[in-house]
């Protein structure tokens, strides 16, 4: 609700490198026709990878792990048989959620949704999902020692329900008006959902999937393609180093939104870019492998796996790419270190 309240003095001047990010999104969001008629197999095998990227992130952010990669992507596809556990019963939910945000006919953005939201994200487990929260919550870190820290104090149980009806009628507003950036827009509405907490458990992951959804309607669609869960787990420090900059002092409307917002505009620009790379790299023709050998002597990290590989370039198998690294590491342009699933591959500087 803060955040809406005044837009035009919040976000009236966008900053500089801010506005240069929303440029290349804008420009990404315009690729997203071409694609889709163009390289409609690469899309699909993009989405089918987000998909399970988007679950597994999500919910490790939170701590929820299946440490068995492979029996993960079974659970998430419902081939695992009986769910062994709780980490496995929570992933489903966010499945659940996921999809219905992606498949099914979400609008409008209410009360309702949310609710409706949570109670997936609960259903396979006997946690009582589907309700605001009855008691004021806090949000903390906890120490190794055990300590914690009061990171920042949500709204109280007792209006919750009144912020969050506040808070959807100024977003959508907003949103219709048009005077403000969709991305910033999406961007404060996630803030204020976060800070007003409104479920005793799953709000980081009902607020991130539902963050796809409100890109998603207003016309930027790439996290169908690219997990922006996956990014954020990727930099979970600077999420909530962000969220905590631009959470203090949102109770007495002197919070400063722009740590929050250039983080996020950051993670969608970046989403972007990986679009774009894994789709000119499925146009740049040669055959699967020169493909392979490309990205690994140019664009790969230094140091990489090969299940950045298979990310990197989708549709390719594990065992094309195995076979490269093999001819690479005969080569001598790369080495591997370890074996089994910490194995990594190096490549080897270039003499002269």
């Amino acid at each position: 609700m803060r955040s809406f309240a005044d837009l035009d003095h919040l976000i009236g001047r966008v900053p500089a490198h801010i506005v240069m990010r929303l440029r290349s999104i804008d420009t990404g969001r315009g690729s997203e026709a071409l694609y889709r008629h163009q390289l409609p197999a690469l899309l699909t095998e993009l989405a089918n990878r987000a998909r399970i990227q988007s679950i597994t992130a999500s919910s490790a952010i939170e701590g929820v792990i299946v440490p068995d990669v492979a029996r993960a992507e079974r659970v998430i596809e419902g081939t695992a048989g009986v769910l062994r556990n709780r980490s496995e019963q929570e992933l489903v939910g966010y499945r659940k959620a996921l999809d219905y945000l992606f498949q099914e006919e979400w609008r409008p953005l209410n009360i309702g949704l949310l609710l409706h939201l949570h109670r997936l994200l609960w259903s396979e487990t006997a946690y009582p999902g589907g309700q605001l929260k009855t008691d004021d919550n806090l949000v903390v870190d906890r120490s190794p020692d055990g300590s914690t820290t009061v990171r920042f104090i949500p709204v109280p149980a007792m209006r919750t329900a009144d912020y969050l009806a506040d808070l959807i009628d100024r977003y959508r507003t907003a949103h219709t008006d048009a005077r403000h950036h969709p991305v910033l827009l999406v961007g404060l509405f996630v803030l204020d959902l976060l800070v007003i907490h409104p479920f005793a458990d799953g709000n980081g992951r009902v607020a991130r999937a539902l963050t796809n959804a409100l890109l998603i309607d207003a016309g930027y669609e790439v996290c169908r393609w690219v997990s922006l869960e996956h990014l954020i787990a990727d930099s979970a420090d600077q999420y909530y180093a962000a969220l905590l900059r631009s959470t203090d002092d949102w109770h007495d409307d002197h919070a400063d939104p722009w740590p929050w917002l250039t983080y996020f505009v950051d993670v969608l620009a970046s989403a972007y870019r990986v679009f774009a790379r894994r789709a000119a790299s499925d146009r740049s023709g040669g055959t699967k492998q020169d493909r392979v050998r490309t990205h690994i002597l140019r664009h790969a990290a230094p140091v990489f796996r090969l299940a950045d590989v298979r990310t990197a370039l989708p549709g390719i198998s594990d065992q094309t790419i195995r076979l490269v690294l093999e001819e690479l590491k005969a080569e001598q342009k790369v080495s591997p270190e370890g074996t089994g699933r910490g194995a990594v591959w190096r490549r080897i500087p270039e003499l002269g």
